[in-house]
């Protein structure tokens, strides 16, 4: 685990948040995060977007990490990433998990309850936190992708 506290928000929609609560929980064991949930906290219908919106408006500002969850993890991911800042994958295992962030520096997990179980899902996210960007030639496709964002030509 990190040496220095790392600020963690989670969100899910109402899909979500069986999982997200899993996640939290095991979290709470965890002295190296500071765990801050921004909802929902209902099993009432809800939108993921709102849920997306405020977490990663938070790791942008905060530069801290953030994990969302819905029913497959795309709505989440493709609402955090229209905020600038933000880069946002999908992880079904603890592959796709731990390469998110080793070569793409993503600071939004985002999880399908509907794809994985509660188990791979905790995998997935430990190996997304433990992981470190790399570097190298994935710092210069980061780069890219974030001068697309500030809408210049990359190459």
């Amino acid at each position: 685990m990190p040496e220095k506290k790392i600020s963690l928000y989670l969100g899910a929609d109402h899909g979500g948040l069986p999982l997200k609560n899993h996640i939290k929980a095991k979290l709470a064991e965890m002295p190296s995060f500071t765990v801050e949930d921004f909802g929902t906290h209902s099993a009432d219908s809800t939108d993921y977007p709102d849920y997306a919106e405020k977490v990663a408006r938070k790791v942008a500002e905060s530069g801290g990490l953030g994990i969302l969850v819905c029913g497959s993890g795309t709505g989440m991911a493709i609402t955090a990433n229209k905020v600038a800042g933000i880069r946002a994958a999908v992880a079904w295992d603890v592959t796709s998990a731990r390469l998110s962030k080793e070569h793409n520096n993503v600071n939004i997990l985002c999880l399908g309850a509907r794809l994985i179980g509660p188990d791979v899902a905790w995998e997935a996210a430990l190996a997304w936190l433990n992981a470190e960007f790399q570097g190298g030639r994935h710092e210069t496709r980061v780069n890219k992708i974030s001068e697309l964002e500030k809408g210049k030509k990359s190459s």
